[in-house]
């Protein structure tokens, strides 16, 4: 009887199903796009996380086009409220990464935010798609508004309606940046930095470019040693 069940041994396991890769490999191995050339995967990913949707150009100019259509006193809300909680086009870590980037380069932030954006996604005729969209409406209306102004900008509502509007867009651009806070983490380090450069700006009036060269490369190398501290300690 021995026979029988060793020659059937090899049988048994040879129908025995090949083991799955885990959950972490198969994680790994789709966040990698090895059909993008090198620049691609250095300059157009700005997070490791792989957005969830990729948009067309069509969209990218829809979306952004409704973000500057709606972004009454600052874009910037809207822009977070399209791209990271109804298109999902970012997740929130990749925005807050993006619009860091952008506050280091020259002109609006959310202008430079759809250049990148859609360079990510479709080269240069999505910053094209983005960037045209963002702007059509805005152009449009400051036009118009300028015309209007000329000749009724002397009446007495006038005033008092754009007062309203400013103190509107502080509110939308103060919660925006309570949500860009909360996706950093509530590290010290984050607090410190912070503080630090509410302090600068808000208390102290310190223009806003030596602040952010002052303490931009001094977050850089904090966030660096606490990443090489945290690789040591799990090695």
């Amino acid at each position: 009887m021995a026979r029988p069940m060793l020659r059937a041994l090899p049988v048994t396991i040879a129908a025995v199903p090949a083991s799955r890769p885990s959950a972490l490999t198969r994680m790994v191995m789709s966040s990698r796009r090895w059909d993008e050339p090198p620049a691609q995967r250095i300059i157009g990913r700005v997070s490791t996380t792989e957005p969830p949707i990729r948009p067309t150009l069509g969209e990218l100019y829809r979306g952004f086009l409704q973000a500057g259509a709606r972004g009454f006193g600052g874009t910037l809300p809207w822009a977070r409220r399209m791209l990271v909680e109804e298109r999902r086009w970012l997740t929130a870590q990749e925005f807050t990464d993006t619009f860091s980037l952008c506050n280091f380069l020259p002109g609006p932030n959310v202008a430079s935010m759809s250049v990148i954006i859609g360079a990510r996604f479709h080269g240069v005729l999505g910053s094209a798609a983005a960037l045209g969209g963002l702007l059509t409406v805005p152009l449009t209306s400051i036009l118009t508004l300028a015309v209007l102004y000329t000749r009724f900008g002397q009446l007495p509502g006038i005033d008092a309606a754009l007062r309203g509007v400013g103190a509107a867009a502080g509110g939308l651009v103060l919660a925006t940046g309570l949500k860009m806070a909360t996706s950093l983490g509530r590290t010290p380090r984050v607090l410190i930095f912070l503080i630090a450069a509410f302090i600068a700006v808000a208390v102290l009036r310190w223009p806003l470019v030596p602040v952010l060269f002052g303490l931009g490369p001094i977050s850089v190398l904090a966030a660096w040693l606490g990443t090489l501290a945290a690789w040591r300690v799990r090695a």
